[in-house]
């Protein structure tokens, strides 16, 4: 099972890296806490200390076509803010 999906490269998570020293991930739905912690040290080698997450629920959309109206819902998604000890960093950028 592939825990980090993706980093969340936006204003508001970079803004959070430079000053607070906390990253973004979108994760599994299924992961717990202490995966996504030992995930996040074994893939960038850094140290935890602390995790958040948040699971956003499916998104209904409706469209209403020729043939009728069409319903539909986005997936379940589940993103986690980890934040690392003083003096760690994560640089995303280095292997562009």
């Amino acid at each position: 099972m592939n825990i980090l999906l993706k980093p969340v490269i936006t204003e508001k998570a970079t803004a959070d890296s430079e000053l607070k020293n906390r990253f973004t991930f979108m994760v599994d739905t299924g992961a717990n806490k202490v995966q996504i912690k030992n995930a996040v040290e074994a893939a960038y080698g850094v140290s935890v200390s602390k995790v958040r997450t948040m699971r956003y629920g499916a998104e209904r959309k409706t469209r209403y076509t020729k043939t009728g109206i069409q319903r539909g819902k986005s997936a379940i998604t589940k993103k986690a803010i980890v934040q690392l000890a003083d003096g760690d960093t994560i640089d995303f950028y280095n292997n562009l």
